[in-house]
């Protein structure tokens, strides 16, 4: 089997803006910095309303979600490079929503931090906090065992070596665009 991503998952629904993926007052924080970055993580999704319960535990500094599942234009707002970086840092490795905003995909993929997955279905109506899952890279499908569900998800395409790689930039440097 190729590349898999199994875990618990964090449902959300429609409209989820940077604002609520990492608050303005937190984008003092340096991600270049890892004890920045680890604070970062630490406060991804504190801007959600109260009915979506905690994404990170009191007291802990990442979350035990590692994929979260979106209805549409997830990422929408600010172009903050922080939303997907915070993510990331949190421990989270892919999102799956309905849509994104355009600039949220481009940053996930431009930071590496984490995949940006499409699916097929609406899966934010079907789905609940907690449940397991697998993302199948091989063959797009994101499999719920809570369920015994399989849906599928649009291919990443040419965005998956880029985060693969690490970003935009280390990218770059491993295809020889640019010098290492």
């Amino acid at each position: 089997m190729g590349k898999v991503i199994q875990g618990k998952i964090f449902v959300v629904d429609d409209n989820i803006d940077t604002d609520q993926i990492i608050p303005a007052e937190y984008l003092t924080l340096v991600p270049s910095k890892p004890d920045e970055y680890e604070k970062l993580g630490s406060y991804a999704l504190i801007g959600l309303p109260d009915r979506y319960g905690k994404f990170i535990a009191a007291g802990e500094m990442k979350t035990q979600y590692p994929i979260i599942i979106a209805g549409e234009n997830f990422g929408c707002g600010s172009s903050r490079e922080h939303a997907p970086i915070a993510l990331g840092a949190s421990g989270v490795k892919a999102v799956v929503a309905q849509s994104y905003a355009r600039i949220f995909f481009r940053n996930c993929a431009a930071t590496g931090e984490l995949y940006p997955w499409e699916s097929v279905a609406r899966l934010c109506d079907r789905m609940a906090t907690d449940q397991e899952v697998t993302i199948d890279f091989e063959d797009n499908r994101l499999i719920n065992h809570t369920l015994n569900e399989t849906y599928s998800l649009k291919s990443l395409g040419e965005v998956k070596p880029v985060i693969d790689a690490g970003g935009i930039f280390a990218y770059a440097r491993q295809t020889g665009m640019i010098r290492a």
